[in-house]
């Protein structure tokens, strides 16, 4: 049995090392690719962001990896009829299925950490980066031809004396804005701010025009967030970007907007009654404080699903791996391609639509967060089913 054990255990590692590595491989590439195309960096970027990526390359890969390996070498194994030799000796198959499986659960915790690493190790990482060379990028052009556009940003320079900016002119102009912000300075220079995320400007005698008109003599600091850099749509940091551990103070954070924005509703509302302004209890009056407890509620029902989320996606390997032992005995198809895709197609049907309507779903409050799990428990059920009758006939 021990002979059995080591001979799935070690044609699965082979064929899974091989397939990750190879899909790793595109997706790395994929994933390096549109960094460049999207943020204009040069080699010397690339290759400092290249350990940020893999995490989240990795992320994606692991789930296929593992069902191709599972699909292939059991595909293979069902069609030269071992499974058959080994049922016509007195021994279960399941010999044969649960070192696969106890492999797919580790492969599963590991996919679970590699997704908190990515979205908390690998995305500041990601970011730090890309202000990094935004900083050393618009130097060079400020340099060499004096201007330096990136998204909703210009600026505009007579000269640049090491690193600061002689006569500047700054122009913002964010999605949506009629009028830009022009502002003018004596001298500026840029400084990343790596902790929170931004690049700031320091300016000398500032004169600011746009969308408010002011003289500032003395030193002022322009912060340019990167979101507002990259032409992000969210302007607050998403849940899907919180660590493991950074999601319960999160969801504090949340609930304390929730009940100042109440306190400050009631408060105001006793004011009123209080002074006889009862215009002020009209429902325009509450809109601000009804949009922000709306916003805070929204995250706060992205916080309770994420952690579901986040453990859902890590154990979709084994959900795979439990649906793609059977399948694949089934089929006994002893091309590793052919398995993959008989294997794939039930998942692409039932598991991604299920997954993601409970996701969306648990997010707006409509189901409770636990539901993300219901498209593993469905295949891990089927493929257990099917093993079993596998098994017995």
């Amino acid at each position: 049995m021990r002979i059995l054990t080591k001979y799935v255990v070690g044609e699965l590692l082979k064929l899974f090392v091989l397939t990750l590595s190879v899909m790793t491989l595109m997706m790395f590439i994929g994933l390096l690719g549109k960094q460049a195309v999207e943020q204009g960096l040069g080699l010397g970027a690339l290759l400092r962001l290249m350990p940020y990526v893999l995490p989240e390359a990795l992320q994606f890969t692991l789930p296929g990896a593992l069902l191709l390996a599972v699909s292939g070498v059991y595909g293979r194994v069902a069609s030269s009829n071992e499974l058959v030799a080994v049922k016509s000796m007195g021994i279960s198959p399941m010999v044969m299925v649960w070192p696969t499986l106890i492999l797919s659960v580790l492969v599963s915790f590991t996919a679970v950490w590699l997704n908190d690493i990515a979205v908390s190790w690998g995305r500041r990482g990601q970011e730090r980066v890309i202000l990094e060379s935004l900083e050393a990028i618009a130097y060079s052009q400020l340099t060499n031809k004096g201007m330096f556009e990136y998204r909703s940003l210009k600026v505009y320079v007579k000269d640049v004396q090491g690193r600061t900016l002689v006569r500047p002119q700054i122009v913002i102009k964010e999605k949506g804005q009629e009028q830009a912000d022009i502002l003018e300075a004596r001298s500026a220079q840029f400084a990343a701010d790596i902790d929170s995320g931004q690049l700031i400007l320091k300016m000398e005698d500032v004169d600011a025009t746009g969308e408010f008109d002011f003289i500032q003599p003395g030193v002022a600091e322009q912060e340019l967030p990167l979101d507002d850099l990259l032409g992000s749509r969210e302007k607050s940091r998403s849940p899907s970007n919180y660590a493991l551990a950074e999601i319960g103070p999160g969801k504090q954070q949340e609930r304390e907007t929730i009940d100042k924005a109440r306190q400050d509703m009631s408060t105001e509302a006793a004011f009123a009654m209080l002074t006889g302004d009862f215009n002020e209890l009209g429902e325009s009056n509450w809109k601000n404080q009804e949009r922000t407890i709306r916003n805070a509620e929204n995250r706060l029902n992205r916080f309770y699903t994420e952690p579901y989320r986040r453990w859902s996606n890590g154990f979709s390997c084994l959900a795979f791996a439990c649906v793609g032992i059977p399948v694949a005995v089934m089929l006994r198809k002893g091309e590793m391609l052919a398995s993959f895709f008989a294997c794939f197609l039930p998942i692409l049907i039932v598991y991604y639509p299920m997954f993601m309507g409970t996701m969306v779903a648990a997010k707006k409050g409509n189901l409770p967060p636990q539901s993300v799990w219901l498209g593993n428990i469905v295949l891990i059920i089927v493929g257990l089913y099917l093993m079993r009758r596998e098994v017995r006939h």
